[in-house]
C-alpha cells in the first residue's frame, strides 16, 4: 500500500462492525428498484463496489412506512415478506468483505405522492404536492416506523442503519425553523424541535440493541433561510450521540438551497468548516461528504483531523474500485467523478435509472461482460476526444490491437475546451485517467498527426473508427466574417482576445459555458473562501441556516446572449446543475434575449429584430458564435469506399448537442460488441 494514503487506508473496529478502511459509499439514489429484477441489480451494483474493497457501504434510502416513500413504488421496509429481497443485497456485500448499513429515510415533504406528510403543511418549492401536519400521534407513529424498519434491516443481515436526518427530508424539516410551526411538544425551542431525531435514535436503539451500529446522518449546514446555526447542529450532534449513535454522517444543504453543494463550481472539501464544528462536538467518529473525489482529498481531511471517514457517493459510481485501486499503489488510474450530475442525478429527475458520464457500465453490472476476444483485431481509431478515448481503452482492454490518431498535440479534443469552463475543470482528471489508460492498455498513440484516408487504407486494419468530432456551425448572414465575430473553439482555445461587450448568439450549453467563462473571475472555481464568499455561505455557522448576503462585484464584461427559439433561455440545460449557471449569470446582469432573427454584422455591432419584429443593433465589441455544430464527416465520406468497415462515433455520428454522456457510453458499446 501507498504510505501516502496511510490515513484513509487505516482499518477501525467499531467493536460489533470491523471495516477495512475509511472509505464510506455514501447513500445515494440510483432508481434501479424501478427496474425488472430490482434486488438483483441492486445486489450486483454494491456487490461492485464491494468487490472494489469500499470499507463501508451505505444503501440508498429505503422508507419505514408509505407516507415516508420518494415516489409510488419507491423500496420501504415494513414487514417479514421484504426480508429476502434484502439478504441478497447484503449477502453481496459480505461475501466480498464489507460492511454495509441500510439508510432509514423519510422523505418528508419532498415525497412526490399524495401521502406526502411534514412537520407542518408547508409546501416545498421543488414539489408540487402540499403536505399534510402530522398530527402529534402521527410524529409518535413514525418513531415507532424507524425502530421497526430498523429491527427488520437487523434480521436481513445489515450491519446496521443509517438514520437520514438530513439534505431536507422530514427529520430536517422537523429540526429547522423554517419548516417547523409546529406548537407540540415537537416545536418552537431547539428542544422541542429535535425530539423527533433523539427520540428515533434513542428507539432505533433499543430496538436493535448495543451489537448494531447507529449512523445518524447530521445537516451539518442546512444553507436555507430559517435553518439551524452551527451551535444548534453541534447540540443535536451530542443528542444523538447520548441515546445511541456510533458514527455521524455530515450532510451539506437542502435539496432546496440555492448555494451549490455537489456540483464541480463547489471546491474540493469545501465544506470541512461545517464538518469540523461536528467532529469537534462529538466523542464518536465523524463523516465528511460532498466533494470529495480524490484519494488526496480524502487522505488530507482525515489526516488533518477535519473527520474519521470520507462518504463518496459519485466517485464509487464513477469507479468501483476506487478503494482497490488506493491500496495498490494504482490511484492514477482511478477514474475520478468531475461531479458533472448528467447521467446520474440529472437522470433521477428525470425519473429515469442512474448511470455516469465517464462509467456508463454504471447500473448495469447485470449486463453480462464483454469477453477477452479470443483474436484481437487490428483498429484504428481517429480522433482522441472522450469518444476515440472512451473506445480506444474499452477495444484494448478486450485484447484488441488500436492504433489512435489526433492532429492536436494532446488527447482530449471537447474536454480541453471544458475544463476551462468554471464548474466543468473537473475534467482535467478525465484526460489524466485516460492517459494512464491508453499508456497501460499499450494503445499506440500518434498526435499531431492527420490520419489520411491513403494512410488509412494503406495499413492492415480491420476496422476503421472515426471520432472526428464536429466543427462550430457558422452564421449565414451578411458580416458573418467580421473581424469582430469569433468561434467559441478560438476563445475556449485562448487564441483570440474577447472585448468588454460581447454579443453570444446560442443559448444552448455551449452559450451558457461561454458566458460563464467570460464572466469567471481568476481562481475562483479553485478558492474554497471565493467560493463561500460568492454564494452567501457564513463560515462562522453563526446565522440560521449559515446564510450571510452575498457580495456585490464588479462583472469583468457586459453580456447580451441572444437565441431563435421564442422560449426561455436555458431549457436544455442540466437539471441539477442548469440553475447555478443561470444564477451566476442572473447575478452578472446578463441580459437574454429570445425569439431574435439576425441581421447582419457590421462596424456598429449586431443588428437583429426583437421577437416583436422591431429592429434593434447591438453595439458590441464582439460577436461569439455558439450556435451549434456540424459533424466533422470529411473523412468518412473517403472511406466509404474502401473494403475496412468504417464506423461513427461520439460527435461525428450526431452532432445534436456537444454531449459527452452519449459519446462515451456509444463508443463503449461499439467496442464491446466488436
Amino acid at each position: 500500500m501507498d504510505d501516502s494514503f496511510a490515513h484513509v487506508m487505516a482499518p477501525y473496529d467499531f467493536g460489533s462492525v470491523k471495516v477495512r478502511n475509511r472509505i464510506v459509499m455514501g447513500a445515494m439514489h440510483t432508481r434501479l428498484e424501478t427496474l425488472d429484477r430490482p434486488g438483483q441489480r441492486l445486489a450486483a451494483f454494491y456487490g461492485a463496489r464491494a468487490r472494489g474493497e469500499v470499507g463501508l457501504i451505505l444503501t440508498g434510502g429505503v422508507s419505514p412506512n408509505a407516507e415516508g416513500r420518494m415516489e409510488d413504488g419507491a423500496p420501504m421496509l415494513s414487514n417479514e415478506a421484504e426480508l429476502e429481497y434484502h439478504r441478497g443485497i447484503v449477502a453481496a456485500a459480505h461475501d466480498e468483505g464489507t460492511a454495509i448499513v441500510m439508510q432509514i429515510l423519510h422523505a418528508g415533504r419532498y415525497a412526490k405522492h399524495s401521502q406526502c406528510v411534514a412537520p407542518s403543511s408547508i409546501k416545498a418549492p421543488i414539489n408540487s404536492m402540499v403536505p399534510q401536519a402530522l398530527s402529534t400521534e402521527g410524529v409518535w407513529r413514525t418513531v415507532s416506523d424507524f425502530a421497526k424498519t430498523a429491527t427488520l434491516a437487523k434480521a436481513a443481515g445489515y450491519d446496521g442503519v443509517e438514520i437520514m436526518g438530513s439534505e431536507g427530508y422530514l427529520i430536517n424539516e422537523f429540526t429547522a425553523p423554517r419548516t417547523n410551526r409546529r406548537i407540540d411538544k415537537f416545536g418552537g425551542s431547539l428542544e422541542g424541535r429535535t425530539r423527533l431525531p433523539v427520540a428515533i435514535v434513542a428507539a432505533v436503539r433499543k430496538a436493535v440493541g448495543s451489537a448494531f451500529l447507529i449512523v445518524y446522518r447530521i445537516s451539518a449546514i442546512d444553507l436555507v433561510d430559517d435553518g439551524m446555526t452551527g451551535p444548534e447542529v453541534a447540540i443535536l450532534a451530542r443528542m444523538v450521540e447520548g441515546v445511541g449513535a456510533d458514527l455521524i454522517n455530515t450532510g451539506i444543504g437542502w435539496h432546496e438551497s440555492v448555494v451549490p453543494t455537489i456540483g464541480a463550481i463547489v471546491p474540493r472539501g469545501a465544506w470541512s468548516f461545517a464538518v469540523v464544528n461536528v467532529k469537534n462536538a462529538v466523542r464518536v467518529p465523524v463523516i465528511a461528504s460532498n466533494r470529495i473525489n480524490t484519494p488526496e482529498v480524502a487522505e488530507c481531511l482525515i489526516a488533518a483531523g477535519v473527520a474519521d471517514f470520507v462518504s463518496m457517493a459519485r466517485p464509487l459510481l464513477a469507479d468501483p474500485d476506487f478503494a482497490r485501486k488506493v491500496r495498490m499503489g494504482r490511484a492514477d488510474e482511478i477514474n475520478s467523478c468531475v461531479a458533472c450530475n448528467q447521467a446520474c442525478l440529472d437522470r433521477i429527475f428525470s425519473e429515469s435509472t442512474a448511470t455516469c458520464l465517464v462509467n456508463p457500465r454504471a447500473g448495469r453490472e447485470l449486463e453480462p461482460a464483454a469477453p477477452a476476444v479470443t483474436r484481437g483485431k487490428n483498429i484504428a481509431v481517429v480522433g482522441a476526444g472522450p469518444a476515440g478515448l472512451a473506445f480506444s481503452v474499452t477495444a484494448a482492454e478486450r485484447g484488441h490491437r488500436v492504433t489512435l490518431y489526433d492532429s492536436a498535440p494532446a488527447i482530449g479534443g471537447q474536454l480541453r475546451m471544458a475544463r476551462v469552463v468554471p464548474g466543468k475543470n473537473e475534467f482535467e482528471e478525465t484526460i489524466r485517467y485516460f492517459n494512464s489508460q491508453l499508456n497501460r492498455m499499450g494503445v499506440t498513440v500518434r498526435l499531431g498527426h492527420r490520419a489520411g484516408n491513403a494512410e488509412l487504407a494503406g495499413e492492415d486494419f480491420d476496422h476503421i473508427v472515426l471520432a472526428t468530432g464536429v466543427i462550430p456551425r457558422r452564421l449565414d448572414i451578411p458580416g458573418a466574417n467580421h473581424a469582430k465575430v469569433l468561434s467559441y473553439v478560438d476563445v475556449f482555445a485562448g487564441r483570440r482576445l474577447v472585448g468588454q461587450t460581447v454579443a453570444i448568439i446560442g443559448a444552448g450549453g455551449i452559450g451558457f459555458d461561454m458566458a460563464a467563462y467570460l464572466l469567471a473571475h481568476p481562481g475562483e472555481a479553485e478558492v474554497v473562501d471565493s467560493f463561500l464568499r460568492t454564494w452567501g455561505v457564513d463560515d462562522t455557522l453563526t446565522s440560521a441556516g449559515g446564510l450571510r448576503a452575498a457580495p456585490t462585484r464588479a462583472h469583468l464584461r457586459k453580456i447580451v446572449m441572444l437565441q431563435r427559439k421564442p422560449e426561455k433561455l436555458g431549457r436544455t440545460l442540466g437539471k441539477t446543475t442548469g440553475w447555478i449557471l443561470k444564477a451566476k449569470l442572473r447575478r452578472a446582469d446578463v441580459t437574454m434575449l429570445s425569439g431574435v432573427a439576425y441581421q447582419e454584422i457590421s462596424d456598429a455591432g449586431l443588428h437583429y429584430r426583437d421577437a416583436d419584429g422591431e429592429p434593434k443593433t447591438l453595439v458590441c465589441d464582439n460577436v461569439i458564435v455558439c450556435a451549434g455544430q456540424e459533424s466533422e464527416r470529411e473523412l468518412y465520406a473517403d472511406l466509404q469506399t474502401g473494403r475496412v468497415p468504417v464506423h461513427l462515433i461520439g460527435g461525428a455520428e450526431s452532432a445534436a448537442e456537444l454531449d459527452a454522456v452519449r459519446a462515451i457510453e456509444s463508443a463503449t458499446r461499439l467496442a464491446l460488441s466488436l
